[in-house]
């Protein structure tokens, strides 16, 4: 069998397609050593590797600032989390300790963010916002090189800062602890990503944290307005007529949904301009992506909260509702359901805030990120809006770079694929329908494997050193890696594992496909099932790992702390890649689209952006299986029965009687039981209904993996298929679509040439 070639080896073929073109060597290793002993203060005798990795990082920084800034000036002229004992620990990740050379401090653009307080009417109309808490928001400003083509953006992010004065009473009478305590407590803002919101305080910090970063951004944005010149001769533009055409604001999700009510705030109390004039600005500025249809995600805060945290913005949104409804009363006079389906505030106790309802009611586009998804959308989640507004509604499905998740990731498979149809898929990655004529080619077929089984040797080697793992990498690698909830069904692939389990057991003597399961992802923090189903995963596969009778024929491994760095290196070497979601639940999902483009055939149910990989590769071309959206409709009209697939599925049963009695957990026999329970009894995403269907599935992937040539052959038709989830197609839509931008090839001319001259 080849060996994988070195990474040494790699860097050549890397580098050919531009990725880290080098150009001046000599000056390069003249820069790194100055950083190495100037910036670091460090020789060879003592540099340790981080050293070295900060030096090549200030390097690299230094080639980047240049272009980075000549793109600004373009511009204006023109968690980690841990497994112990199987269960999910979270732990801190400090990963400031030793800095960041990637970002740049601003304090000189800091600004003040205001929290708490109270509303007071003003002699002669108006309000002011008073007695609040400032804390201060410091920008951290990352460059973004885009692909040769000389353009460095922006990536910006906060850090809270308790202002200077802050509590300083407190030191002047001697209490010294309660100054640093709340001195902490401002700060806390910005140090815990994704704070456990069971709890009210977590739920205030979540809160904090999202106005926090809208607040601070827009200040940010409007400065920018103002001091730009785009081309007018005024040095501060004063008039915010061009905002919307200068400025659009995207919603990712309903988390950044404040902004909606902050540019009110901004545009009404400080600039005075009218609410009619203001109103028009916000929803022409702002645009809505939506995420999910499941309604536990959809944002809803109590009022109460509102009341103490962000008062002003409560009558804001208050006054958006009302005219909201009074609009909604004119074109459905009497219908009252109509208003209360509609209203951003839900009646009860406490009253809470609609934020995904303020989105839709806030921006000029609403859109869904893949087709079946915004067909959802418009059918059940909001379907009020979309029969008042039904132009406002439009499908971005969602991309992935190709330059991370094939060249970067992949460079083997990249350099198969580029000496067949050339380099030009990189920025187009269409062309990779070319690969078509090579289905029957018996080098490129060769090639293709070949790289798929380095890969493989190359994932089983770092298992094997990081983990202490060792798997057989002639076997079938069955990926499933995502953020673990219950809709992803990561436990019907664990009963499958399971069920492949006891037929070992049963038949030790017949002939078993290998197969190494992998599951890796994280559970929020405060998601006790997600929690249970980890436990249960590495439960399972402790059980199957260490049973002398299954030897290599199945492993079960749970990738502890999934992270981007890992799925460079996970998804090459799949060679199955789980989509098992309950059809109508997942949005888009862009794991299926990476797998897809390296090389992993998909099983997977018609949902999300799977169903538009089926409509490119053909469904004859991926493993298919189970309920459609309309079949799980008519399961609910008719009320799921989980225990009549439990006593009818002999194999089904036995593997949840298993979980049930401690099978796989000994020591505490009942420790799934909630789990069980949920399983039998509420189970949303009916697991059972699909087993059957999705274990017949397993078979048939099983079957064609026994011939090798015949699998590889629809690899590379799924490769060649994968063209469409390019980000830059995505991206492109968006800005047209969406933002009013025209896409441009431009390139900027680097730092030692002279720059383009300003337009009128």
């Amino acid at each position: 069998m080849a060996v994988p070639l070195t990474d040494q080896e790699r860097r050549k073929q890397i580098s050919v397609r531009g990725i880290a073109g080098l150009g001046d060597v000599a000056e390069v290793k003249s820069s790194f050593n100055r950083h190495l002993h100037f910036t670091l203060v460090k020789d060879r005798n003592v540099a340790t590797p981080r050293d070295y990795y900060f030096a090549l990082a200030h390097t690299v920084r230094d080639h980047l600032v240049g272009r980075w800034i000549r793109t600004q000036q373009y511009y204006y002229e023109k968690d980690p989390k841990k497994i112990r004992n199987g269960w999910q620990l979270e732990e801190a990740d400090d990963w400031l300790r030793y800095g960041n050379p990637w970002e740049k401090a601003r304090p000189e653009y800091m600004l003040p963010v205001h929290f708490y307080g109270r509303v007071e009417k003003r002699e002669g109309g108006g309000v002011d916002w008073v007695d609040t808490q400032v804390i201060l928001a410091m920008p951290y400003d990352t460059p973004v090189p885009g692909y040769r083509n000389n353009t460095v953006n922006t990536m910006r992010l906060w850090s809270a800062k308790a202002p200077d004065d802050f509590k300083l009473h407190n030191f002047n009478v001697g209490d010294y602890i309660e100054a640093v305590l709340d001195r902490n407590l401002a700060e806390n803002i910005s140090r815990v990503l994704y704070p456990n919101d069971n709890f009210f305080e977590g739920k205030e910090l979540r809160l904090k944290q999202e106005y926090f970063v809208v607040a601070a951004t827009l200040q940010d944005i409007i400065r920018r307005f103002k001091s730009s010149k785009f081309g007018c001769r005024d040095p501060v533009r004063t008039s915010f007529d061009t905002f919307p055409k200068k400025v659009a604001i995207q919603l990712n999700d309903t988390h950044p949904a404040l902004a909606i009510p902050e540019l009110m705030r901004i545009l009404v109390d400080v600039e005075k301009l009218d609410w009619e004039k203001a109103w028009d600005i916000t929803c022409r500025t702002c645009s809505y992506t939506n995420h999910t249809v499941l309604p536990e995600a959809l944002e809803r805060w109590p009022v109460y909260m509102f009341e103490k945290l962000l008062p002003r913005h409560l009558l804001i949104i208050y006054d958006i509702n009302q005219r909201h409804l009074d609009r909604i009363a004119a074109l459905f006079p009497g219908d009252v359901d109509r208003l209360r389906r509609m209203s951003l505030i839900e009646e009860g106790d406490p009253k809470r805030i609609n934020m995904a309802h303020l989105c839709v009611v806030g921006s000029h586009a609403v859109n869904g990120v893949a087709q079946i998804h915004t067909d959802i959308v418009k059918e059940t989640v909001f379907r009020d809006f979309h029969e008042v507004d039904p132009d406002k509604f439009q499908n971005k499905t969602n991309g992935i770079t190709p330059r991370r998740w094939l060249l970067l990731c992949n460079p083997g498979l990249s350099d198969v694929i580029s000496e067949r149809i050339g380099e030009d898929f990189v920025i187009d990655l269409q062309q990779l329908k070319k690969l078509l004529e090579f289905v029957d080619d018996e080098a490129f077929i060769r090639d293709v494997a070949k790289v798929k089984q380095e890969n493989k040797l190359k994932f089983a080697s770092f298992l094997q050193k990081q983990n202490q793992i060792q798997v057989d990498p002639e076997s079938l690698f069955d990926v499933q890696v995502k953020r673990i909830h219950e809709y992803k069904r990561q436990l019907l692939n664990c009963l499958h594992v399971i069920t492949l389990y006891n037929r070992i057991k049963l038949d030790p003597q017949r002939h078993f496909v290998p197969r190494t399961v992998m599951i890796g992802g994280k559970a929020a923090p405060g998601y006790h099932m997600a929690k249970l189903i980890i436990k249960l995963i590495t439960s399972v596969g402790h059980v199957i790992n260490n049973d002398p009778a299954v030897g290599n024929r199945l492993k079960l491994i749970y990738l502890e702390n999934y992270r981007v760095s890992l799925a460079e290196r996970v998804i090459p070497a799949a060679d199955l890649s789980e989509q098992i979601s309950t059809a109508g639940t997942e949005a888009s999902g862009t794991g299926n689209m990476k797998f897809m483009l390296n090389g992993a055939l998909t099983i997977g149910t018609m949902d999300g952006a799977t169903v538009e990989m089926a409509q490119e590769a053909g469904e004859e071309n991926l493993f298919i299986f189970g309920m459609r959206v309309s079949d799980v409709e008519e399961v609910d009209k008719k009320g799921y029965d989980a225990r009549e697939f439990y006593e009818r599925l002999p194999e089904l049963k036995l593997a949840v009687d298993q979980i049930q009695n401690g099978f796989f957990n000994p020591e505490k026999p009942d420790l799934f039981k909630d789990l069980v329970d949920m399983l039998l009894n509420h189970d949303r995403f009916k697991v059972f209904a699909d087993f059957e269907s999705y274990v017949s599935c397993q078979d048939r992937v099983s079957l064609l993996f026994q011939n090798p040539r015949a699998w590889t052959q629809m690899v590379i038709r799924n490769i060649a298929s994968s063209g469409k989830f390019s980000s830059d197609r995505t991206i492109r839509q968006y800005a047209t679509e969406i933002w009013g931008v025209e896409p441009s090839d431009v390139t900027i001319p680097p730092p030692n040439e002279p720059p383009f001259k300003a337009q009128d």
